[in-house]
């Protein structure tokens, strides 16, 4: 048996790496399946991936449609894949830190940020006091102590800035504006 060609070993661990941050971020599960499956696909593949891009066959892989087949174009072309490199963009520090609040788990803050665009302890907060937060699967906890903790920490931190909202709101269009 032939061992896997280099590209097609980097693109499956690529394709692993997003669907391991995507499922820690609470996306749809098709879609996470999908990275899976498509990594297993190319990982199997005896020809070299490159190879068969250049023939415009990446999508008679099964598993691989057009979106993937574009990822897998441009890490051919690049090196790298913008959707990965935006997934792999950690937490700035102070959303980091709301880890430490009450019934927050750094799965949740990662999905809160990523998914749902809460930026500031002020989306936060305004989340909690909707009592939509509860309906998020992960969150456990009282909203009464979170909404303490929160203001609390808004307190030391003075995030409630009109410039911090300013470089959220920025970060979030960035974000927002990015196809993953």
């Amino acid at each position: 048996m032939m061992s896997t060609p280099q590209h097609n070993r980097q693109v499956a661990t690529i394709f692993r790496s997003i669907a391991e941050r995507l499922a820690s971020q609470r996306a749809n599960p098709y879609r996470v399946r999908a990275y899976r499956r498509a990594a297993d696909a190319i990982e199997a593949l005896e020809e070299d991936i490159a190879n068969v891009a250049s023939r415009q066959a990446l999508e008679d892989i099964d598993g691989i449609g057009r979106d993937l087949s574009d990822k897998i174009e441009e890490f051919l072309r690049t090196g790298r894949i913008q959707a990965y490199e935006a997934l792999r963009t950690p937490l700035p520090d102070a959303v980091k830190a709301w880890t430490k609040l009450p019934g927050l788990s750094e799965s949740l803050v990662a999905y809160l940020y990523t998914r749902l665009s809460i930026t500031t302890l002020t989306d936060l907060e305004q989340l909690v006091q909707s009592h939509m937060l509860r309906t998020v699967p992960g969150f456990a906890g009282s909203e009464e102590r979170l909404l303490e903790a929160i203001t609390a920490l808004a307190r030391n931190t003075h995030e409630g800035s009109s410039q911090n909202d300013g470089t959220a709101r920025d970060k979030r269009e960035e974000r927002d504006s990015r196809d993953v």
